[in-house]
């Protein structure tokens, strides 16, 4: 296995935009490739591809992340100072930005001091991040999205803790499916590890680790352009990974190396029985962010549409 540093070295998009580059990989969709995009609507089916933010989340806790907390700061009891009939309801809501359906800021991951793009790390402080924030990417993560039903390629409901998907895995998978991977896309990648969250409930099992992609699968992701990859675990990596000696190696390539937006715990089961009846893996995606100011990530509702 090659070393994360040598492999993210290789791959690095540092400077390939810009030396003010804070977007990474998003670079990839073209207003080109947003038109074209557009042209895969067909049937106006649209599928929502978010879990629920509230408190059956999948969030126990650990690390520091909790489910929302929604508090209802006004019922329309004691508002006898309005004239006439009006009254009204108000709430709040306090969560970890990335505790359901959420994009990774490219700046919530960095090694060895640095940030995408060579900006320092310490440009990170209690106050957000100055540099590549998920606020850089508020024009909407938008264009082609693919699914690769890399569960329904294994014949099963869902992968094991630890299942490693490999870059020969997506190509077989890809093919059987009968869809070209393009440079822009954004690629949903479906372990079935959400399904294991709904019929079972069980949080502390769902957290312990997941299937997911190795550190293979950067290679394939550079050499395709992908613009941003999604898919329905915590992590989009597998965990335990190839080594006991780094945590979370893929993201540092992908998000640190690479500039490349991951999307996390989103729901691909609707999608994935549609496009198994019709045969069609391709359709428009749409999944801005909110524009948190210097925020490391934000929930998102995607959207795909056929």
């Amino acid at each position: 296995m090659e070393d994360f540093r040598e492999l993210g070295k290789r791959l690095s998009n540092w400077g390939r935009w810009g030396a003010d580059d804070e977007k990474g990989t998003t670079n990839f969709i073209t207003p080109e490739a947003i038109v074209a995009a557009a042209l895969l609507i067909r049937t106006g089916k649209v599928f929502d591809l978010g879990v629920p933010f509230g408190p059956d989340g999948p969030q126990s806790g650990a690390g520091g992340r909790i489910n929302p907390i929604l508090l209802v700061s006004e019922t329309g009891q004691d508002q006898a100072h309005f004239p006439g009939a009006f009254h009204y309801a108000d709430d709040y809501i306090f969560m970890p930005l990335q505790a359901a359906s959420q994009w990774d800021a490219i700046a919530h991951v960095h090694y060895d001091g640095k940030l995408y793009n060579g900006f320092p790390a310490n440009t990170i402080s209690p106050h957000g991040a100055k540099r590549c924030s998920i606020e850089q990417q508020g024009k909407g993560i938008t264009g082609r999205g693919v699914l690769l039903d890399i569960a329904r390629h294994r014949d099963v409901e869902w992968m094991q803790v630890g299942d490693m998907i490999t870059p020969e895995e997506l190509d077989a998978c890809a093919a059987k499916q009968g869809v070209q991977v393009r440079s822009g896309d954004i690629l949903h990648i479906r372990t079935g590890w959400w399904k294991k969250f709904v019929v079972e409930k069980n949080r502390e099992e769902w957290l312990k680790g997941e299937p997911g992609i190795g550190l293979a699968c950067c290679e394939w992701l550079s050499r395709h352009e992908i613009a941003a990859v999604c898919c329905d675990n915590i992590a989009v990596e597998a965990l335990p990974g190839e080594t006991d000696k780094e945590i979370l190696p893929v993201h540092m390539v992908l998000l640190r190396d690479m500039g490349m937006t991951l999307g996390e715990i989103l729901n691909f089961e609707e999608l994935a029985e549609d496009c198994a009846r019709d045969g069609i893996y391709e359709f428009f995606f749409c999944g801005p962010p909110i524009k948190f100011q210097r925020a490391l990530g934000s929930p998102i509702n995607p959207l795909a549409i056929k």
